[in-house]
This record gives structure tokens, sequence and C-alpha cells, in this order.
């Protein structure tokens, strides 16, 4: 066990020093030669300082993303090498002779692990956002947030890890497809539920205020046949100085959401460009066509899961003390299979997601027939959030679901020579 232990420890450590080694010292992030002065070079629309804190921020925040995405799966290694799973699971049968209630103890007590562990992670990366000046939320409001995400992901999971070991006892073979059957209403039903529930309990929603700008939207909506009442806006500004806009939901819950802090810092074209983008989602229909992708991909990784979950369990089980499959102690190493599959993944996803943002920007570009103010807002949305404008490779890939400051510039000006 201590030669494991010690061997996973060595394992994260060695990951750590890659990604320092890598972002740190040797990532690229330059500007390319031929874009040196022209407006997809930062040094054209930021100043030293800024120029400068982005370099730092940008590294600091990715190299805190891939250190916290291994480190939930090294915590569940240890449950599970270490006996603890399995000693949380007897401790968890003596609550109750009701399986549920079991369950719903077990899964409390690994999330409370879980959200001691890494809270340390997640509070230096809120003091970094906080001191480069991304973040403007209080210490109570952040604490705030973390025990509303416990209290929603914890009643969530459990319910899932319910369904999940009553299918695996119903249907040993064949448990993943059931599973899966189950995630297109549950994942229709989210999404419904978000915009209305979900969402306002981190943030109040109202109407937009500006009832000029809101007319100019809707419109900007009409010319692109959407049916269209009210656009919402969010204040954000409590929270952080970085701007979005997004749209959510779906159905009679859909929702077009503009961030009070892209109200504030933009002026009036930057504002439509930006909605066009958002009215070129709803038009292309990308929320449906993304909703429909992921429960494709969710089949065919639930297999895979499936497989790998069956094939770890009888080759390590009894290493790593776990009965069967479905041995409540063996969640944790579920739940790892489950996060390396998503992140080995999430390449794909992510340039799914960054050819989609490329679609929506060139609607928005056709429908406002303004690239001016569509240069400006990529040139704002990256000095608010201390983007990089040209991130290292790596970085891009894993973590960028848009595609990156320089290459949204680059491809507005491509479609102004056109």
């Amino acid at each position: 066990m201590r030669k494991w232990i010690v061997g996973a420890g060595l394992l994260y450590v060695l990951y750590g020093l890659f990604f320092y080694w890598y972002l740190f010292l040797t990532g690229d992030s330059s500007v390319p030669e031929g874009l040196k002065g022209t407006s997809a070079d930062p040094a054209t629309f930021m100043n030293q300082r800024e120029l400068m804190l982005t370099e730092e921020y940008s590294k600091i925040k990715d190299f805190l993303f891939f250190v916290r995405i291994p480190f939930e799966w090294f915590l569940f290694f240890i449950l599970l090498i270490a006996g603890l799973s399995k000693k949380m699971k007897h401790w968890a049968e003596q609550t109750s002779k009701r399986r549920f209630i079991q369950i719903a103890v077990y899964v409390f007590s690994l999330f409370l692990i879980v959200t001691a562990a890494s809270l340390p992670l997640d509070w230096i990366s809120y003091q970094f956002s906080l001191e480069y000046g991304i973040s403007t939320q209080t210490t109570a409001s952040w604490i705030k947030d973390q025990v509303i995400d416990f209290w929603i992901s914890f009643p969530l999971t459990a319910g899932v890890v319910m369904v999940f070991y009553w299918l695996i006892k119903r249907h040993e073979k064949r448990w993943w497809f059931y599973a899966w059957c189950l995630t297109v209403p549950f994942t229709l039903f989210l999404f419904f539920l978000q915009p209305v529930v979900i969402d306002p309990l981190y943030n109040d929603f109202y109407p937009l205020k500006n009832k000029d700008l809101e007319q100019h939207i809707l419109k900007l909506a009409d010319q692109a046949d959407i049916p269209a009442n009210h656009v919402y806006e969010v204040n954000m500004s409590e929270k952080t100085n970085a701007l979005n806009a997004y749209v959510t939901g779906i159905g009679a819950n859909k929702r077009i959401v503009l961030w009070d802090t892209t109200l504030n810092k933009l002026d009036g074209s930057e504002i439509l460009f930006i909605m066009a983008h958002e009215m070129g989602h709803y038009v292309m229909k990308h929320v449906y066509i993304g909703l429909g992708g992921y429960l494709l991909l969710s089949l065919a990784g639930l297999y895979v899961i499936g497989t790998i979950y069956k094939w770890m369990i009888s080759r390590y089980g009894s290493r790593l003390h776990i009965a069967g499959k479905s041995d409540l102690a063996a969640l944790p190493l579920l739940l790892v299979v489950l996060g390396v599959i998503s992140f080995a993944v999430s390449p794909f996803t992510n340039a799914v997601s960054r050819h989609q943002e490329k679609a929506a920007d060139q609607y928005a570009i056709e429908l406002t027939e303004n690239k001016e103010a569509a240069v400006s807002t990529f040139q704002e949305l990256s000095k608010a959030g201390l983007s990089e404008a040209n991130p290292p490779f790596l970085v891009k890939i894993f973590k960028y679901g848009h595609p990156t400051i320089m290459e949204r510039i680059q491809n507005v000006e491509k479609a102004s020579n056109e």
C-alpha cells in the first residue's frame, strides 16, 4: 500500500512539475511575427502593465487548472488503496438498513472529504483572481457559492449513484445502456430547470433595465427571425470584472443573458455584436446540437466507462478493497474512470465548441455589418479577463471552448477582406 501511495504521489508531483515547466518555462504564447502591430497583437490594445498582468495571471490560472483536475483522482485513489472507502461504506451501512440512506450517507461523507481537501486549491485560485483584479467577490459571497455548490451537487450525485447501483444489480451486463436511457430525460430536465431554479441561487436575474438598448436588441432579433420578448441581465459585477453573455435553457425557459459588467464596459455597438453572436447560436441551433452531441458521446462514454470499471475491479479489486461492481466502496474508482475519460475527450469537445463559436462570430459579423465593433469587443474581452491572445497549445486544446482572441480577431480581418 505504501509503495502504491508513494508511486501515485510521485506521479502527481511529476505531472505538476511538467505543467510548471511547460507553462512557466517553455510554453509559447508569443505573437507570430506576421501579426505584430496588427489589431490581433495585444501590444496594440494593452499597455505594458496589462500585458505583464495578463502573462502572469494566465500562467498561474492555467497551472492551477491543470493541477486541480487530477487532484481528486489522487484523493480517490488514496481512499481506495488505504481501505478508507471500505471503512466509510461499513460506517454508512451501520446508520440504516435502507440502501438509499446508506448511499446518501456514503456520498455525503465522500463529498465532505473532497470539499475539505480541495478547499486550499480553490481558495488559492480565488485569492489570485482577487489579487489580479478579476474577482470582486467578498469572502462571504465566495463561501456562500461554495456552500450552494455543495448542496446542489450532493443530492444530484446521491440520486445518480442510487440509480447506478440499482441498475448494476438489475442489469449487470447492460447497466450502461439503461443508465444512458435515463440520462436523456435527466439532462433535458436540468437544461430546462437551470435558468429558473439553479442559476438564480447564485445571482439575481432581471429583464434588461436599459429599455432603449433592449429595443435595439429585439429589433436585431427580429431581423434574425428569432422570437424574443426579453433579454436578461445578471448582477455579476458583485463577483467579477470579466465580461460575458450567453444563451441558456431550452423550450419556454430559453434565455439570452448579459452580465452587467458587459453592459457597463462596452458601448452599444459592441453589445449588439455580442447579442448577435448569441443569436447566431440560436439560429444555428447550437444548444440542441450540443445537447444531442453530448447524449451521443455519453452513450459511447458510458460503454467505455463500464468496460474499464469492470476490468479494473477484476484486476485490482482485492488490492483496492472492492468486493465487486455493486460494492458501494467502489464509487471512488468509478469517479476516477469517469474523470479520466472526460479529461481525455475534452480536446474533442472543445474543438467542436470552438467550431460553433467561430460560426456564431461569423453570423454576428454578417448580421451587424460592423467589423470594427467585433474587433474592439474581442479586445475588451481580453483586457477585462486578462486573457492571453495566443495561449500555449495544451492550454488551448484542454481549456478553450472558444477560439483564442487572436484567432477571433484574425477571422474578422479575413471577413473584412472578402
